[in-house]
């Protein structure tokens, strides 16, 4: 065989090197996005759908401002397709594409924050620091809005509709796919 280099690599090492790969592209589960992995110290203070709205408010404990700062998750492996401050009543916002097992894809959006950690173009895994917890810029009181959508790139929005077309109810996601 001229040209042809055989590699004796063992089927063990093989699928080592693809479960390296694939970790960082397909969700293992999904986790709450504060008091990592079960939003222990915080509650949900305004539910999917609780007045129109089209995500969960997740505050610490304490009440006012006391999470201002704290560390914001990522939900479960996945791409930053979008890292910016828009301004206004949204702030700082991370969108991450995720990839589950079964090749379906759901995005999740983080708003308000005070911080982002993350980049545009990254791939990160689920429970790593992508920003904290702020107000927008002064706009509420410190939380996170957090939505999840089963149709990706739909515009930033208004955070409350009565049309939930595209829009998953968060905590019953990340319940019902941990």
């Amino acid at each position: 065989m001229v040209g042809i280099k055989k590699q004796n690599i063992t089927v063990d090492a093989l699928k080592l090197k693809t479960v390296e790969v694939d970790t960082f592209k397909v969700t293992n589960g999904y986790d709450f996005p504060v008091g990592k992995p079960d939003a222990k110290q915080y509650y949900n203070a305004q539910g999917f759908q609780e007045n129109y709205h089209l995500g969960d408010d997740w505050n610490g404990v304490g009440g006012g401002n006391t999470d201002l700062g704290d560390p914001i998750y990522a939900i479960a492996n996945g791409y930053v397709s979008f890292a910016e401050d828009i301004k206004g009543g949204w702030g700082n916002v991370i969108r991450i594409v995720h990839y589950n097992p079964d090749q379906s894809k759901i995005e999740s959006v983080y708003a308000h924050c005070q911080s982002i950690s993350v980049v545009k173009g990254q791939y990160i895994t689920k429970g790593t620091v992508i920003g904290t917890i702020g107000t927008a810029d002064g706009t509420y009181l410190a939380h996170l809005h957090l939505e999840v959508r089963d149709a990706l790139n739909m515009p930033i929005g208004p955070g409350y509709s009565s049309d939930t077309e595209g829009y998953l109810d968060p905590t019953n996601y990340i319940n019902n796919n941990r």
